[in-house]
């Protein structure tokens, strides 16, 4: 039940880093998830769930004109937050998220489904996107599996 969150929590144990999250789409699911696994509190620091735009601005440090030229839903946006995090949860990693879970929402550009995640390990920040075909629930749990996937395979590769 918690085996990918369990190695995630081992990994920065050994490598000794810590986590953040900011989300946006997934509504804290990812923070939930974290936080179901014993001992994540040894690692773990909190989150931040950044729903409205504002409060991405405010709380975060997003941009007000990277939100204004790309979009709520926006690579640039994911890498922003996920900084955002960083700084202001006083952690090594965090991982980020904003999409369109659906129903509504959607544009000819960006459909429902739509996710970008970031990641950012002290200042350097990566985004990655990605499409979902699910109802709103599970494109939610969709992009909070996907997170953590990414988190994992970075944590493995770290030197």
């Amino acid at each position: 039940m918690f085996k990918l969150e369990l190695e995630i929590l081992e990994l920065l144990r050994k490598k000794g880093l810590t986590l953040g999250v900011a989300e946006s789409a997934t509504g804290g699911l990812i923070s939930h998830i974290i936080t179901n696994a014993p001992g994540c509190s040894e690692v773990y620091k909190g989150s931040i769930t950044a729903y409205a735009n504002q409060t991405k601005i405010s709380l975060l440090g997003v941009k007000a004109e990277t939100l204004q030229q790309y979009g709520a839903v926006s690579a640039q946006v994911a890498q922003e937050m996920a900084l955002g995090g960083v700084r202001v949860l006083s952690v090594d990693i965090c991982i980020s998220d904003t999409g369109i879970a659906g129903p509504g929402g959607a544009t000819p550009e960006k459909p429902v489904g739509l996710f970008y995640l970031g990641l950012a390990h002290q200042l350097t920040s990566y985004n990655r996107q990605h499409v979902f075909h699910g109802g709103r629930d599970e494109n939610k749990k969709s992009a909070a599996s996907a997170a953590l996937d990414w988190l994992m395979s970075y944590l493995k590769n770290l030197g």
